[in-house]
């Protein structure tokens, strides 16, 4: 996938290429107000520091903007983001500390991101210290550091090195924000005002106590980005010596900023029990169980109650973030984010009574905020008069930017229903959603709830199903069902009355309330953002009301997301019922998978990753070559390599032993295995990985990226496509309306390609210092990739030295002129929100490709004619090209959610 280098360098490209192409100068207003939706405009009057603009931004600029950190979330998501940070004066966006290291090995990765940030008109404020650069300075100079509590010691000779250190890093960030295009301003004093901290303890080390923002407020003025030393001056204007992350919490209590970013190479904090980075902390309701964590010690412990004071001298809806740098964008513009979240959040409330409310008054006008019409209130109050005898569970938090009202199981069912889901704006900014969500799904087991299709956080509800089905523009969900009977009569009710399925006559229909109520964040955002783009995330052209998975024992029929977001919910502490997203809803068995033919690359790099796999485990392995030996790399339970035969495997199906065969063998050997299965009481599914079924219609193509996923999720039959044909088919794809004539695939692959058999494509010997080309013409990749894009592709494959990846170089005629910049938005376009995908602006590396899971597509060299381009497309052959798709579509297939068990980066 895509470095965070590249991707950070990309951005910064991509939006000086709009800036230059609008005439709009770095800090100059984007005033597009009367052009643009509300919220969609980016700086807004109430910035206080912005220059008239020399002209309007044209709507192109505002979208190319958009469309590009769309790459990184969904356009929901930016647009919600952009307008939060634009909704306070320029200096109030973010205060960014940086640390010395961040400065020494990701000076160009920095740059990139603070550049596109400061492009798309927002301004950071930053901060840096030197700590490492200050300890070699000194080793240099024969001076041992010393340090009291942490604090270094700072006498003369240290101090007048730290201050010459400290303005040569603050002019090394400087000149390379200026190399990209953003001007930036280097503010090394005048900002922190300082007393002795202990001078006959700490000597020249300072305690601020006071900061002067109009330095910083003068920079951002003349639209340059503040860049701050964290050195301090006595009021007689003696130099201290200021730990930068001190300097970097004073400012933000001098600025309120809705942002505190501490950049680290690390990328978050980690919970040491499970080696896995913490997406969020809410320090209401977690921070005493956090500190009596073991591994919640010495820095990090120190760390966190120092977060802990910083944000209760600010607004709450103010929040820290610990990130790599190179993810700074994916940290501020998703709701998934990227590092470690830390926020104060609010402890939620719970009342099971009307008479425990205080003030019904304000719990109907929290009611009444979702819905339009003259009706309204009239509808509230019978709502609310309704409750009165009706049991229920409601849950909101302290300012009320959430409520959420839960029906009990009637007698008859055990399935509770969501009535009421109501969130603010400023609700799902802060991620209460996830916490109210979280707190309903420790109470009910079992739970219903509809949403219109039209809702900009479908793909939010999605992740918290574990099934769902679509009609007449409404989605039913559903978690916890685990019986197909279950299933079908909630979908059956579902499809004969709609929402009112589950209605009652004294109230107001359950799952038209629920349906109405959790549109909130469509009425609260459709004013701002418009209708969110989301490339075959959910369309109702590609998720049809009656499309159910076929039944089998136990397989029910259920719909499985298209698209998951991960939202931050709670990640600290233990939930007993954490948020799942699609699976076999009526097993909470694992799903068994056996793999024939397991001993090639291929079949191992899908027992890798399976082994991770949360519902699936491996319950036999077929290899004659290894058949008694141990499975190596599988950890879940002792596996011994089979070698079974196409009778054993009938038997075995006919037992219903196995949920999904994996076909790992070479081309022209399957069909007996294949033949042998289908004859049990359950329709189990079959994922090919070789060539013998690709184009047997009966079969279903298995490339996710551009086959409908929904056939997908319907199929018991998947070939998997070659990973030489789907680089090429997502290189070509796009671009299959424009075509003015054959297209050229010139293609490379490293040599585990050649699969396992010795012979001259795969011997090392015979690779070095060398490039072999085989099969000219008519390689079956080529009659493949042909026959899915429906036009005519030449394809010259290669094998080189290197043992895995493969690199694409594609020449396409086109029939009209089209600029780079046209072709590569067309690209981002077609693979917005695809999480395997990623477009860039330079030619894709193989190295940066293999061990990643995805694609990379970029280059887009046009001739000077116009009217042909050049695309370059990587992918690692064993994984994407492989046993990742494979993954996927067994995924799919299997009722799970798409990117179950795959690492994303």
């Amino acid at each position: 996938m895509l470095s965070s280098r590249s991707y950070a360098a990309l951005a910064a490209r991509r939006a000086r290429s709009v800036i230059a192409s609008s005439r709009i100068r770095p800090g100059s207003s984007l005033n597009t107000a009367r052009n643009l939706p509300r919220a969609a405009t980016i700086l807004t009057t109430s910035r206080q520091y912005s220059q008239p603009p020399e002209s309007h931004a044209p709507l192109s600029t505002r979208s190319t903007v958009i469309q590009l950190l769309s790459n990184i979330g969904s356009k929901r998501e930016v647009q919600q983001y952009l307008s939060h940070f634009a909704s306070v004066s320029s200096q109030q966006f973010a205060v960014i500390k940086v640390g010395g290291a961040i400065l020494t090995e990701h000076l160009h990765t920095l740059s990139s991101a603070l550049a596109f940030l400061n492009h798309v008109g927002l301004f950071p404020v930053v901060v840096h210290g030197a700590g490492p650069q200050l300890n070699k300075m000194l080793e240099a100079a024969g001076v041992e550091p010393q340090f009291e509590d942490g604090i270094r010691v700072t006498d003369g000779k240290t101090l007048a090195l730290a201050r010459s250190l400290f303005l040569e890093e603050n002019m090394k960030l400087v000149e390379e924000l200026e190399s990209l295009g953003v001007r930036a301003r280097p503010i090394t004093s005048g900002v922190f005002t300082a007393d002795y901290l202990d001078k006959q303890k700490y000597n020249l080390v300072g305690k601020i106590n006071e900061v002067d923002r109009s330095p910083i407020e003068a920079a951002i003025k003349a639209g340059c980005l503040p860049i701050l030393t964290s050195m301090a001056e006595t009021p007689e204007g003696q130099v201290l010596n200021v730990n930068a992350d001190i300097a970097a919490g004073e400012l933000a209590r001098a600025l309120q900023p809705l942002k505190i970013v501490y950049l680290s190479e690390k990328g978050g904090l980690f919970n040491a029990d499970t080696n896995e980075k913490i997406s969020a902390i809410n320090l209401d309701e977690e921070y005493d169980h956090l500190m009596t964590q073991w591994w919640v010690r010495h820095g990090t412990r120190l760390k966190i109650k120092e977060i802990k004071e910083l944000l209760g001298d600010l607004p709450r809806t103010s929040s820290v973030a610990i990130i790599h740098p190179g993810d700074l964008q994916k940290e501020l513009f998703t709701d998934s984010g990227a590092g470690t979240l830390i926020r104060r959040g609010n402890k939620l409330h719970f009342k099971t009574s009307l008479s425990e409310f205080e003030d019904l008054e304000k719990l109907k006008e929290l009611l009444v905020r979702d819905r339009a019409g003259l009706d309204a209130k009239a509808t509230v109050d019978r709502y609310v008069e309704g409750l009165r005898n009706q049991e229920f569970k409601a849950y909101f938090d302290e300012p009320m930017e959430a409520l959420a009202i839960v029906l009990p199981p009637r007698s008859n069912s055990s399935l509770a229903h969501l009535s009421t889901f109501t969130i603010t704006k400023s609700g799902w900014l802060t991620n209460v959603a996830d916490n109210v969500f979280a707190s309903i799904k420790n109470d009910f087991r079992k739970l219903a709830w509809t949403v219109r299709e039209d809702d900009e956080n479908l793909t939010w509800f999605f992740d918290k199903a574990d099934g769902s089905f679509s009609k007449d523009g409404e989605v039913l969900f559903w978690y916890g069902v685990e019986s197909a009977s279950e299933v079908s009569e909630l979908m059956t009710e579902f499809s004969k009355h709609g929402r009112e399925m589950l209605g009652d006559s004294n109230l107001e229909s359950r799952l038209h309330r629920a349906a109405r109520a959790a549109s909130v964040s469509a009425s609260a955002l459709r004013h701002a953002s418009g209708s969110v783009q989301q490339a075959r995330a959910f369309s109702t052209n590609s998720y049809s009301p009656m499309q159910v998975r076929r039944s089998g024992a136990s397989r029910p029929n259920i719909v499985t997301p298209i698209y998951h977001s991960s939202s931050r919910g709670y990640t600290t502490a233990t939930n007993p019922n954490p948020p799942l997203g699609a699976k076999n809803a009526s097993n909470s068995q694992p799903a068994k998978v056996a793999l024939i033919g397991a001993r090639g690359y291929t079949g191992q790099a899908l027992i890798t990753l399976i082994n991770s796999h949360p519902k699936f485990e491996v319950s036999h392995v077929s290899s004659r070559e290894l058949a008694g030996k141990k499975l190596k790399g599988y950890e879940k339970r002792n596996i011994t390599y089979e070698n079974l035969t196409p009778e054993d495997i009938r038997r075995m199906d006919e037992k219903g032993e196995v949920d999904c065969w994996v076909m790992a063998l070479p081309n022209g050997v399957c069909k007996p295995f294949v033949d042998a299965i289908g004859q049990g009481s359950k329709e189990s599914v079959i994922v090919d990985l070789s060539a013998d079924y690709r184009f047997d219609k009966s079969w279903t193509y298995g490339l996710p990226e551009l086959i409908n996923r929904s056939e997908i999720a319907r199929a018991t039959r998947i070939s998997n496509p070659g990973c030489y044909a789907t680089a090429a088919q997502l290189g070509i794809a796009p671009l299959v309306p424009y075509l003015g004539g054959q297209p050229t695939v010139f293609g490379v692959s490293g040599y585990s390609g050649a699969g396992t058999k010795p012979s001259p494509k795969n011997n090392v010997e015979n690779l070095k210092d060398n490039l072999i080309p085989y099969s000219l013409t008519d390689h079956i990749h080529e009659r493949e990739i042909s026959q899915q894009l429906g036009v005519e592709v030449a394809f010259v494959p290669h094998v080189a030295s290197w043992f895995q990846g493969i690199h694409h170089t594609i020449s396409i005629p086109l029939k009209e002129e089209m600029t780079s910049r046209d072709i590569r938005t067309l690209y981002q376009d077609r693979y917005a929100g695809e999480r395997l995908v990623r477009v860039i602006g330079e030619a894709p590396s193989v190295k940066a490709i293999s061990g990643k899971h995805g694609v990379e597509i970029g280059g887009f060299g046009v001739h000077s004619g116009g009217k042909r381009v050049v695309v370059c497309a990587t992918i690692d052959n064993l994984l994407k090209g492989a046993a990742t798709q494979c993954l996927q579509n067994m995924n799919l297939a299997m009722g799970y959610a798409e990117y179950d068990g795959i690492p994303l980066d």
